[in-house]
């Protein structure tokens, strides 16, 4: 039986992985914005569940939240930091307010949880850390820029993360999904006021975007991966969930790797 501690469980990978770890006897403190949305969890699986009503970019709460589910279960296993947003806009139309709420929600958000829940897994000397990237944490398009920024923040401290909490026994893997359809990009996501100059550019995108990423997936079939990952006695420090994620990552790495080695010798040359 492990502990889970999953942020943004209303709906979509949150609610799924919730009710999967519920329905086989393991125990979930689900954090949400309004936990009316856990009725149906709570209704169904009764103790096992500790709704917390929780908006992960208050820091002191989202301390608070992580010491009440230990203290309530006892310990801590799984800590998922799915809590996010997408946010829709070319750089130029961003406002600051704006991309400030990105990266507090979508960085800090989970930097905060993290650091709140580690004291309690060092101690334990085990425990597994999960963050909810995306194909957009490796790999960037237009449209959706301080959403990757907010995403390859999450990969480069989460890889840090998993060097310096492996001698405490303690896991980090990164999920990496393609489209789901998880509400990402519908009423819980945020547009920016587009310029008329990008017109053409924003609809061309929008068809790219629906092309590339193919059929969204179901996330209610992503419950039983997301199980392995947790059962892992090795779980991978990133894995993709999708099938659109690898040709993606080949196709950019391989760009990279490509245009690195034409530019190598300015490299050389700037060593001195």
């Amino acid at each position: 039986m492990k502990v889970w501690f999953i942020t943004g469980t209303s709906r979509g990978f949150g609610h799924e992985w919730a009710e999967a770890a519920l329905e086989r006897g393991d125990k979930v403190a689900a954090t949400a914005r309004n936990i009316d949305s856990l009725a149906d969890l709570v209704e169904k699986y009764g103790d096992n569940i500790l709704p917390i009503a929780l908006d992960v970019t208050d820091h002191d709460a989202d301390f608070a939240a992580v010491a009440q589910a230990h203290e309530h279960f006892g310990r801590l296993d799984v800590v998922i930091n799915n809590a996010g947003y997408g946010h829709f806009g070319f750089i130029e139309e961003l406002t600051e307010k704006e991309a400030r709420a990105q990266i507090e929600t979508n960085v800090f958000g989970a930097l905060w949880v993290t650091q709140a829940a580690l004291p309690f897994l060092r101690a334990q000397k085990s425990g597994h850390i999960i963050q909810v990237s995306s194909i957009g944490g490796i790999s960037a398009f237009p449209l959706v820029g301080i959403y990757h920024a907010s995403k390859w923040a999450l990969e480069g401290f989460s890889q840090s993360l998993a060097q310096e909490v492996a001698p405490f026994g303690i896991k980090v893997t990164l999920i990496e999904p393609g489209g789901f359809s998880t509400d990402w990009g519908g009423s819980s996501s945020v547009t920016s006021e587009p310029l008329a100059d990008y017109a053409e550019l924003h609809e061309a995108v929008v068809a790219a975007r629906k092309q590339r990423l193919g059929v969204a997936g179901d996330p209610s079939a992503s419950a039983a991966a997301v199980l392995k990952i947790v059962d892992a006695e090795e779980p991978p420090l990133r894995v993709f969930f999708g099938t659109a994620p690898l040709g993606i990552a080949k196709a950019d790495y391989a760009s990279r790797i490509e245009t690195w080695e034409k530019w190598n010798d300015v490299s050389i040359q700037a060593q001195g």
